[in-house]
């Protein structure tokens, strides 16, 4: 199976489970996809996403 295989498959089960990614996240899944980033890329984007958001609600 391929990269663009295997995201495709991965975002039909979420769709399928009536939620929709955010442009962002199929942004990153394109970059992964080309070969621009990593997994592990897309793991800490996020990582930093909701970390910052998380602290923004603790304040």
């Amino acid at each position: 199976m391929t990269k663009s295989d295997a995201w495709d498959y991965a975002l039909g089960i979420i769709k399928v489970d009536g939620l929709e990614p955010s442009e962002e996240f199929l942004e990153l899944v394109e970059k992964e996809k080309r070969g621009e980033i990593t997994d592990q890329d897309i793991l800490k984007h996020l990582d930093q996403k909701y970390k910052m958001k998380g602290k923004k609600q603790d304040v």
